[in-house]
């Protein structure tokens, strides 16, 4: 198990249950996230105190009560709303598990108030928390999907302005391709036929995030993914487009609260104890 000396643990696994990217378990105190996203589906609950954090400059809270989704490559933010800080249980689903029209649906409202969802998911965590039962989480998964879909079931938002969404999805793709190599900012803009500066302010518009700090949050969450695998963190520098190990564990240890060579879990932090769901059931299933 990961551990830093304020007294935060994290623990992090990637489990055999198609659509699941990673499960992520967290206490914080003092660790504040900065603004980044994720190529998956973030499915969080709160098991002590509560989160602030900014969604697509919008601010939000996650409380004990609600269940929290955040879509992909929406920016965001997070950090803890009371004095001793929070701990959460997350699922990243990959983008297959939720149609991408129902993205807009989650930016306007990422807090579900759905005690029986809530129940569920603490479910879900527990049959992940070891292996052997796969149908299992299988089943499970497939029922919060559908619930989630439910909820999200009115459409996205309209979207504005296309020709500057367009430009700004077409270097997010460039980033995403040349996320190890990188790119300068001068060959995107040949590239992509547009002049740097406008380039940077339609990115940053567009996503709510410079393209500097979203090239960094994807060689964060690549590097997360090969330390899952086993690989050594001085390796994992290199293959995920870091300068070296220090440029890793600095952006790493600011994005996640723990340094890459105390990523991996060594044993898996089980959330609430005695098994009990944190807020009261509403069915099993």
């Amino acid at each position: 198990m990961a551990t830093r000396p304020t007294g935060s643990h994290v623990s992090a696994w990637r489990p055999a249950v198609a659509g699941v990217a990673e499960v992520f378990h967290a206490h914080f105190v003092d660790h504040a996230y900065p603004p980044h996203t994720h190529d998956a589906w973030t499915l969080l609950i709160v098991d002590d105190g509560a989160v602030r954090f900014d969604l697509d400059r919008h601010r939000h809270g996650a409380l004990r009560t609600s269940v929290t989704l955040l879509p992909p490559y929406v920016p965001h933010d997070g950090r803890a709303a009371t004095p001793h800080g929070f701990r959460k249980r997350v699922l990243y689903l990959e983008t297959s598990t939720l149609g991408a029209e129902l993205a807009g649906r989650a930016v306007d409202r990422p807090n579900l108030a759905d005690p029986q969802l809530r129940h569920r998911i603490h479910h879900l965590h527990q049959v992940l928390a070891a292996p052997g039962d796969e149908f299992e989480a299988d089943s499970r998964l497939a029922l919060i999907l559908d619930r989630l879909r439910q909820q999200l079931r009115q459409p996205a938002r309209a979207s504005v302005q296309p020709a500057a969404r367009g430009l700004a999805i077409r270097l997010r793709e460039l980033l995403d391709a040349r996320t190890v190599e990188g790119v300068t900012l001068r060959e995107a803009a040949e590239l992509l036929h547009a002049h740097p500066t406008h380039l940077v302010r339609t990115f940053t518009h567009v996503h709510g995030l410079p393209p500097h700090s979203y090239l960094t949050g994807r060689r964060v969450e690549l590097a997360r993914r090969l330390l899952l695998e086993g690989r050594r963190p001085a390796e994992v520098a290199a293959a995920a487009g870091f300068f070296d190990q220090a440029h890793l564990t600095r952006h790493f240890r600011r994005h996640l609260g723990v340094s890459p060579a105390r990523y991996p879990a060594a044993r898996r932090w089980h959330g609430p104890h005695s098994g009990e769901a944190a807020v009261p059931p509403a069915g099993r299933t």
